[in-house]
């Protein structure tokens, strides 16, 4: 029992940020497929934001705004290839500045990139970040891309020298889950005593999606998976998005047992928080990838438990977006619940990524619960074909084989 007049302890709050995991890949979101055991159960305890969105379907742009609560532009990232500015202020320093020890584990993805080096593989995966570039945290452990679910090159603090990459064995969410409940835990050394934040971030279930999945995971028949409405039948894109889905399912799958075992490590009175930087299309509307304003890139899983005004098992259609994160967080660090939700959320491609599949063009607009408004560069509306109550609902509706 606390004495008259002393301050509560601030709480710890944990972010799991993945990949490419679209908001209704879960099976507590009634899709069939997926197998998240570990997910469900922590969704029957938290506040489930049903219609949060990413505010830029494109792992850069989202990641900056995540870390610093800012659009992109705004926040220093308007090309596929720039860099978190150096003085970028993060949730960090925020945290840092209330007594919180910070640390990052994971694919840090907004770092100095070479643009002619291919964006997969190891010489991706062993881009030096410099400790000046890693956004303030206290504790950084990471990598900045390469899409190595496998064995991945991590850098920083407790590996090797701190600086050179080196190759750490194992399933990519199983190494830096591992890695970051041993810092929570404080088996790993650096200080880890409360008031503690961290962000672990993963690339899972990015593609590669035919990248091996740990021991016991069994990926499913292509002919079984069950296909949402949108996705054309009887050519091509039934067969590529079965082909791929195979391999997705079986990284959420896995990625879901290591993320249970990390919510466990952080115990019941931690603040958590799960969600992804975007979605992927898997064929929705005959389109793969991202950066595309579907609801299937848009859409993102929201999960909170322990916060401040939040209850167990509560769906929540306030229109949040990963941006409004760090705010949430300060308040939560403070003990208050956040009221920032605003009735709309902005969503917007700052500029078009020449790769394969990826959105052909720049647009900006807005998504609530109720509806979605989507402009091209040059001010027209853009009408995506989303049908249901509210623009691509994001559940995986069955439809019979093509």
């Amino acid at each position: 029992m606390k004495r008259a007049g002393t301050m509560p302890t601030a709480p710890d709050i944990l972010w799991i940020v993945t990949t490419q995991w679209r908001a209704g890949a879960l099976g507590h979101a009634g899709d069939v497929n997926a197998r998240t055991p570990g997910l469900d159960a922590f969704a029957a305890g938290a506040t489930d934001y049903a219609q949060a969105v990413t505010p830029h379907p494109f792992g850069p742009f989202a990641r900056a705004a995540l870390l610093t609560g800012r659009l992109s532009p705004e926040n220093g990232v308007r090309d596929y290839w720039d860099a978190l500015p150096a003085d970028a202020r993060t949730v960090a320093h925020r945290l840092s500045e209330r007594g919180y020890a910070t640390a990052f584990f994971g694919k840090w993805g907004v770092g100095e990139r070479d643009r002619s080096a291919p964006l997969v593989g190891e010489a991706a995966a062993r881009v030096v970040v410099p400790p000046g570039r890693r956004g303030g945290f206290g504790w950084w452990t990471g990598f900045e891309g390469g899409f190595l679910l496998n064995d991945p090159w991590l850098q920083g603090d407790g590996v090797g020298d701190g600086t050179a990459p080196t190759r750490v064995a194992g399933y990519q969410s199983d190494v830096v889950t591992d890695l970051a409940a041993a810092w929570w835990g404080g088996t790993a050394r650096g200080r880890a005593a409360p008031p503690r934040f961290a962000l672990v971030s993963l690339e899972a279930p990015h593609p590669p999606y035919a990248a091996p999945t740990p021991a016991g995971v069994v990926r499913p028949d292509p002919i079984e998976l069950v296909l949402a409405a949108n996705v054309p039948r009887g050519g091509e894109v039934e067969a590529r998005a079965r082909r791929e889905l195979v391999g997705y399912y079986a990284h959420i799958e896995a990625t879901d047992g290591a993320i249970a075992r990390l919510m466990a490590a952080a115990g019941h009175e931690t603040i958590v928080v799960f969600t992804s930087v975007h979605g992927d299309m898997h064929g929705a509307h005959g389109l793969f990838r991202k950066g595309w304003p579907h609801d299937e890139c848009v859409r993102v899983p929201f999960l909170v438990r322990g916060a401040p005004g939040g209850g167990r098992g509560e769906r929540s259609d306030a229109a949040v977006s990963l941006c409004d994160l760090p705010a949430m967080t300060e308040a939560w660090s403070e003990g208050r619940a956040w009221d920032g939700a605003p009735a709309c959320a902005e969503i917007s491609m700052p500029c078009v990524v020449d790769l394969p599949d990826q959105c052909d063009r720049v647009w900006r607009g807005w998504r609530s619960a109720r509806g979605k408004k989507i402009w091209t560069d040059d001010g027209h509306e853009w009408s995506l074909g989303e049908t249901g109550p509210i623009a691509g609902d994001g559940a995986v509706k069955p439809a019979p084989h093509g």
